[in-house]
């Protein structure tokens, strides 16, 4: 019989190492996710501040329904953003080799030649957590939602002209237990003193998602103006596919306030959302109220799992977003307040959901 080193494993304990490996599975993908946004990350802040003409951004999100005194559905939501200089600009500057415009170029949707376009690229990391209203039973909750978590890594192209701005974006990630959705909300929760969710258990099985979002927005003229105050509009359409989530939406923001921003507009934790194109403006602030309109196609974290058998619950076919809130921006920076109230999302929700947002946002 022939001898196998050591280290070969039998055909017997097979099963044991493959179990093995699939405990271990979710700590390395979030380890690799993270691993990859810091990557991203070290280079824009070993650079920053070498040329002041080419800022970078940066956006910190903090999503969550204790604002409104819940615990239930949409529950919280943490993301980081980094947004890059004109991508033009650090070709000229040599930051990036010359054949690198060719491939940008050639990107669908946002591979207009006008040299006055401006074009950016985005990296972003986030959590997002769902569960039920009643997260103190540990029984299956038959009509109500399915607690679930969505890690993801997104990379998104930006490409705006004075009018509008065209995005595309790629999320990658895990739902379900790699996502570790249930160890943060436990964590802070004991953290907090707060009431310990017992249901994990019935959340949605582990699952790979992906999702391909396009998002054009328009930036209308001020309605009107009186020396630096003003009032404009902004509004949007785009659509999502993949298994993680397939819609249409569309919807518009309205601003009212003193050194209105050349952007457009305030954003949530949302695919395509984020729409910072602007930096080191003067100091200023507004008011805003806005709108997006979504039609569901799929939604996993009401429809279940797209392979696998979960509990899952019957979703309505549109849902809206009703926001409102006040930004505050200085020459570095920006500090945005969002309250949102969303409609109703699945059969059975008794009451629509409402959470608050607050963003950080650092220009460097």
């Amino acid at each position: 019989m022939p001898h196998f080193p050591p280290f070969f494993c039998s055909a017997r304990c097979l099963p044991e190492a493959a179990m093995s490996l699939f405990r271990f599975a979710p700590l390395v993908f979030f380890r690799g996710l993270s691993l990859c946004f810091l990557c991203l990350v070290a280079p824009a802040l070993s650079l920053a501040g070498e040329e002041p003409q080419l800022p970078w951004t940066m956006h910190v999100y903090f999503e969550n329904d204790l604002f409104t005194g819940t615990d239930r559905n949409y529950t919280n939501g943490v993301k980081i953003s980094l947004i890059s200089p004109d991508l033009v600009s650090f070709v000229e500057s040599g930051k990036l080799p010359d054949w690198s415009l060719e491939y940008i170029y050639r990107l669908p949707f946002i591979n207009d030649p006008d040299p006055a376009m401006k074009r950016k690229v985005e990296f972003s990391l986030g959590q997002n957590i769902y569960t039920p209203a009643d997260i103190s039973r540990s029984d299956l909750l038959v009509d109500d939602r399915p607690y679930a978590g969505w890690t993801y890594f997104a990379a998104a192209f930006h490409s705006r002209s004075k009018e509008w701005m065209d995005t595309i974006e790629l999320q990658l990630g895990m739902i379900g237990p790699s996502s570790f959705a249930d160890e943060t909300q436990k964590a802070i929760h004991d953290l907090r003193d707060l009431q310990r969710p017992n249901g994990w258990e019935h959340q949605l099985k582990n699952e790979p998602g992906v999702a391909a979002i396009y998002e054009r927005k328009w930036q209308f003229a001020p309605f009107f103006s009186n020396g630096a105050f003003a009032m404009d509009a902004i509004s949007h359409l785009g659509c999502s596919l993949g298994n993680v989530a397939t819609y249409a939406n569309t919807g518009f923001e309205t601003r009212l306030g003193w050194n209105l921003p050349d952007d457009f507009g305030v954003s949530l934790i949302r695919p395509a959302g984020n729409t910072s194109f602007s930096a080191r403006q003067q100091r200023g602030g507004y008011l805003f109220a806005a709108v997006n309109t979504r039609a569901v196609l799929r939604d996993i974290f009401l429809d279940g799992n797209t392979f696998a058998h979960s509990h899952s619950v019957s979703k309505k076919p549109v849902v809206a977003d009703l926001a409102g809130g006040a930004a505050l921006y200085f020459k570095q920076g920006k500090l945005t307040w969002t309250q949102v109230l969303r409609t109703k999302e699945f059969d059975g929700q008794p009451d629509n959901h409402s959470f608050g947002s607050l963003i950080l946002s650092f220009f460097f």
